[in-house]
């Protein structure tokens, strides 16, 4: 990309308001979905499998659906759906004792007493039933009520039928898999909807505890294991902060690549889209593959977060969406002046208010196998939760200082609307207003394009009321060095009017309303891979939103340079097709190895007698290093020679403040930073760290990436392409290095892709691939057989239309019937 390729002119631009017998059969050429004839209070559902397992379930009404749904993921994923259900309960303590580990799909508690204390003061505080006893769009709307309804009698089903029969040895024999209602599955959207803010501060809420009688006034943080004494936090408060939110919903393992390109960037007909998230290959956070129908009223596919039946990231016969974490920062903290004497007593305009306190019981297993309570008392202000040190901050509670915890998304379930109506949406037109009516996306941008050509971006999300001007005047000294360069509000806690604000338009108080946020419609594209809105088309940028929304004119990530320069390529050769689409992501260029590989091939070959210095001050030598980087293609193939040095290199290098001789000019965002700084001794030595890294796993580093770059599955080493999103990859791959043998497990990275294009046909085009299997089960014949693919680079036909789904070869129909009413209570 030329430097001034892009020259910026201000645009500001926001959102308007929008508006019990089984039967299986294979090979069947009939298989239409069946309608049961049992009665209105009678379940019935058809799921026909196609191509590596993925399941077309019809039914006559969403109860229906909902049935077949649950049935289906619990045959795929039972294990880890068991484990999100006791996780949600807070009983984690009590069948795998208090210092297990915490489910980190649902937060960040290191073990599963900390997350049992914070699951059940969920429970006791009665959020989620509030929430369900509240109209639309608070409360889910009727449909919503019976896809859940229905989809807690097909998990139920499944477990009566195979639930001492379970292979998955996760949890066969565990006597925590056991029957669910209705408020799990609320509970556990719950869940997920407050991942970026009480999510990712567990630990800290359920530590909170007042000080001790006798406690000095400003007792220091430096117990706590992410903090610093106070009087050093304040000038590296916010680094620190940055570096924990930069982490993702604080557990590190989310991002997301998202683009729509619209007819001035196709050929003149409907839109094409890339859906790309990059979410975790194991546990609760795994997505499913569906296609949902209701004759008449839904029809739609895509990908689901385990045990939501709903799809989150899909298309259907006119529009197709996917989503992006975003950089609103969703929560916020209020700083409390305390009573003298009185710690638990705080100050407003000068009045005393008591806090609330909250015992919460946790049953905990021995070792033994013996029961005992373990009882914890928490503590909640009008602004929210108490919180203890977290995010590198100094947020202990003294004798006179306290720290409150206030998350957005607090009673969510407002995304379980927006997820239905996403569903059934007809255009771009409808997307917004889907997401404004209902404001129930909870942490995540929509990049979304129609058949008509348009393509659209909107961060319509969840944002607490935060104005520039409302930090101005109540952010703390603490708040005042963190709040500009991340966007966490510190608020004065001791001022009445230091309180979120409330647009007329917001469908609850303390949030922007839709009117306020980011939104971009153009017909040649969108795209976002994780950084603010300012840059979402570089021909028209995004400015004016406040600063809690995220940056403007700040570096962008080396992904969203990477999606802009492969776009304006393909635009100026002609336009993007769906095979372009779909060669833009497994193409795997590396940005950054375009920029930086050949200076550092230069670098290396220049080192005094072929020796690169290391950081423990030794040298190792670099043999064929040189010649690799040079002879390196700039991707991140699995027959790649030179990338999986290049990534080791780049990993360190990516830690160093600032490599680069040419910095970052907010007038050409995506040709700047440039020009490596190879006289950079850190530069130097990551160079040498990542030869004897590979040296020390038995790879050289000619080796093809392949070779160090891989998973194990059923005993197989399946290859896996892709890079880290330092280097600038769209195929973003995180592994777990193992330094006798390489990267050898993905954490996270390309999880359900899609690709889905409208050419004027009346079935949308699209091509999926859910990389690491439908499955979790490592006994499923669907364990692994998409990450087969994945290797290959090839994809799966997604099969919308009846006709394609009745010529799947070896097609398999499962029809369910039950004459029992799904009451949802069980459990």
């Amino acid at each position: 990309m030329h430097r001034g390729m892009f020259r910026l002119r201000r645009v500001t631009t926001f959102a308007a308001a929008a508006a019990t017998v089984l039967a299986t059969v294979a090979g069947a050429a009939s298989a239409a979905p069946a309608v049961s004839s049992r009665g209105d209070r009678g379940l019935s559902a058809t799921i026909r499998y196609t191509e590596y397992g993925v399941p077309h379930i019809s039914a006559r009404d969403f109860t229906g659906l909902g049935f077949g749904f649950g049935f289906a993921t619990a045959r795929d994923n039972v294990c880890v759906l068991a484990d999100m259900y006791l996780t949600v309960r807070g009983e984690r303590s009590r069948y795998l004792g208090a210092d297990a580990p915490g489910n980190s799909a649902l937060g960040s508690a290191r073990t599963s007493l900390s997350s049992d204390v914070y699951f059940r003061s969920v429970i006791d505080s009665g959020v989620v039933e509030r929430a369900l006893a509240a109209p639309p769009p608070h409360g889910p709307r009727a449909e919503v009520r019976e896809l859940v309804r229905g989809y807690v009698a097909g998990y139920n089903r499944y477990l009566r039928e195979n639930g001492e029969d379970i292979a998955d040895p996760a949890c066969a024999d565990a006597d925590w898999v056991r029957p669910i209602g209705e408020i799990d599955v609320y509970r556990h959207f719950h869940a997920v909807a407050t991942l970026g803010g009480a999510g990712r501060m567990v630990d800290a809420l359920t530590a909170a505890a007042p000080p001790a009688p006798g406690t000095p006034a400003a007792a220091p943080d430096a117990a706590a294991p992410d903090a610093a004494a106070p009087d050093a936090a304040v000038p590296d408060a916010a680094a620190r902060v940055r570096a924990a939110l930069d982490e993702g919903l604080g557990t590190g393992d989310m991002g997301s690549n998202a683009i729509a390109v619209g007819s001035a960037g196709t050929d003149g007909r409907g839109g094409v889209l890339l859906g790309n998230p990059h979410y975790p290959w194991h546990g609760g956070r795994r997505f499913w593959q569906s296609h949902l129908t209701v004759p008449g009223r839904l029809d739609v596919s895509g990908g689901s977060l385990l045990g939501l039946p709903l799809v989150q990231i899909g298309f259907n016969a006119d529009v197709a969406w996917s989503h992006t974490v975003a950089t609103p920062i969703t929560f916020g903290l209020h700083e409390l002046d305390l009573v003298p004497g009185s710690p638990t007593t705080y100050l407003v305009d000068g009045r005393p208010e008591r806090m609330t306190s909250r015992q919460v019981a946790v049953p905990v297993r021995a070792a033994d196998g013996s029961l005992s309570t373990v009882r914890r008392t928490l503590y909640s202000t009008r602004y929210g939760p108490m919180v203890s040190p977290a995010l590198g901050l100094p947020l202990s509670w003294t004798a006179t200082t306290a720290y409150a915890l206030r998350d957005a998304n607090l009673g969510n379930l407002r995304g379980l609307n927006t997820w239905f109506d996403l569903g059934r949406a007809r255009s771009t037109r409808d997307v917004l207003g889907a997401l404004s009516r209902t404001q129930g996306a909870p942490w995540v941008n929509t990049i979304a394009t129609d058949r008509s050509g348009n393509a659209l971006y909107a961060d319509v999300q969840v944002v607490p009321h935060v104005t520039d001007e409302l930090a101005r005047e109540c952010d703390t000294p603490l708040g005042s060095s963190v709040f500009p360069r991340t966007g966490l509000p510190i608020l004065d806690g001791s001022r009445g009017e230091c309180v979120w604000g409330r647009d007329r338009d917001a469908v609850v108080p303390g949030i922007f309303g839709a009117a306020r946020m980011p939104v971009l419609n153009r017909t040649d594209y969108v795209a976002n891979s994780n950084d603010s809105a300012w840059l979402t088309n570089p021909h028209q940028p995004i400015t004016g939103y406040p600063r809690i929304m995220g940056t403007v004119g700040t570096e962008r990530d080396p992904r969203t340079r990477m999606a802009i320069t492969a776009l304006e390529e393909q635009l100026a050769g002609g336009g993007v097709t769906h095979r372009s689409m779909r060669d833009l992501l497994f193409d795997n260029r590396s940005f950054v190895g375009e920029q930086a590989a050949a200076a550092s091939a230069a670098m290396c070959a220049a080192f005094p007698d072929g020796r690169a210095p290391t950081s423990d001050g030794g040298t190792v030598a670099v043999g064929d290093a040189c010649e690799a980087l040079a002879a390196w293609d700039r991707r991140m193939d699995t027959d790649s020679r030179g990338a999986l040095l290049f990534e080791r290199y780049w990993l360190r290098v990516a830690e160093i403040e600032d490599p680069w001789r040419v910095p970052f000019d907010p007038a050409d965002p995506v040709g700047t930073p440039n020009t490596l700084d190879t006289d950079d001794p850190a530069v130097r030595q990551a160079l040498g760290d990542a030869v004897a890294e590979l040296r020390a796993a038995g790879l050289a580093p000619s080796d093809p990436l392949g070779r160090g770059h891989y998973v194990v599955r059923g005993g197989r080493t399946i290859p896996v392409s892709g890079g880290h999103g330092v280097q600038g990859v769209l195929n973003m791959i995180v592994t777990t290095w193992d330094p006798a043998r390489g990267a050898t497990e993905v954490v996270h990275g390309s999880s359900h892709v899609q690709v889905v294009s409208f050419d004027g046909g009346r079935c949308p085009r699209a091509s999926t691939l859910l990389t690491y299997s439908q499955s979790s089960d490592p006994t499923s014949r669907h364990h692994a057989d998409q990450t087969r693919l994945f290797s290959a680079q090839r994809w799966v036909p997604s099969r919308f239309c009846e006709r394609d789904i009745e010529a799947a070869p070896g097609l398999r129909v499962v029809r369910l019937h039950e004459r029992r009413p799904a009451d949802g209570r069980a459990g």
